[in-house]
């Protein structure tokens, strides 16, 4: 997937686009539907999908009190389209000029003279330009005026309710890591480098893989996961083949020896005692909450509840 970082990058000779705009923070469901339309509407045509989204979320701009918290980074939002089958995502910086542009502005810099879109697929809460001055109607009329059709996608339902990033950090924030992984379609992940921790862990015979402080992704409800760790490899390192491994994944702060001041993920990897992960870069895949965290009255109880929690993890994921 091609990736743009401004509107003036694309190629005069890019072509026609069938265009996806949104956050797509997640890239749940909802999301997937509205590129799997684009894709099914360029089919045929010399038309390519274009996914139109911000290197941030505008609320962090226009009202950093209401920002939620990401889902998803930059990177694997990026990674996510691409999965998807979108040939180029255009990433706007969502800065002062940005939200000064006009919406009359945004269409024919961005759309018309910059992506030349036949098609522009926006659901229909969609708000745009200066003020959100913006909606689908207006952009109907623009499409009348420059020659390109718009698509108003209706929204994914689920258990009577819209498929949404709300609801999926909802379901994170309350550990039901199942829930979420059904309204993303694929298990909730995150992402990032392998840090050396307090060793805890190996002490206690169960050695674990530390993510940094400045992992990617929305961080679920305290507690252990069953799920999988997916080893990238280390930064340059050429010819690594990813490998996957189940894992037992602890979130929180270690209550048992409250002595760790930021929540912390960290995943033992099923019957592996001498893998040395440090420096590589890994996704952990959460699939199924085992239990909350709690403090344990010793070392010898928390290790009993370890074994139990391996056991768990084996069962859910089936190995």
């Amino acid at each position: 997937m091609i990736v743009f970082h401004d509107v003036a990058e694309v190629p005069a000779d890019f072509g026609r686009t069938v265009v996806a705009i949104g956050k797509f923070d997640g890239v749940h469901s909802g999301h997937r539907a509205v590129v799997a339309r684009a894709r099914i509407e360029a089919a045929g045509t010399d038309a390519r999908v274009v996914a139109v989204t911000f290197d941030r979320n505008p609320l962090s701009f226009l009202s950093p009190e209401r920002c939620p918290e990401p889902l998803s980074s930059l990177d694997q939002k990026l990674d996510l389209l691409a999965a998807e089958g979108v040939d180029a995502t255009l990433v706007l910086r969502f800065d002062a000029e940005l939200a000064g542009l006009g919406a009359r502005e945004f269409v024919e810099r961005v759309l018309v003279d910059g992506l030349r879109a036949v098609t522009v697929m926006v659901g229909d809460d969609f708000r745009f330009g200066r003020g959100g001055e913006g909606d689908p109607d207006f952009l109907a009329r623009m499409g009348a005026e420059h020659g390109f059709v718009v698509d108003v996608v209706g929204d994914v339902q689920g258990a009577g309710r819209r498929v949404s990033s709300t609801w999926v950090r909802e379901s994170l924030r309350s550990g039901d890591v199942e829930g979420a992984s059904r309204l993303l379609g694929r298990p909730h992940t995150m992402r990032g480098r392998v840090v050396h921790g307090l060793q805890r862990g190996r002490e206690l015979g169960y050695p674990t893989a530390n993510l940094s402080a400045d992992a990617e992704g929305f961080v679920p409800a305290d507690g252990v996961y069953a799920g999988w760790l997916v080893d990238e490899g280390a930064p340059g390192e050429a010819g690594h083949a990813v490998t996957r491994y189940p894992a037992a994944i602890s979130v929180g702060t270690n209550p048992t020896f409250d002595d760790v001041e930021q929540r912390q993920v960290e995943a033992y990897v099923l019957d592996e005692t001498g893998l040395d992960l440090y420096g590589h870069r890994v996704q952990v895949q959460f699939t199924q909450r085992i239990r909350g965290m709690v403090a344990f009255d010793g070392v010898d109880a928390l290790r009993a509840q370890m074994a139990d929690d391996v056991r768990r993890t084996r069962v859910a994921l089936g190995v």
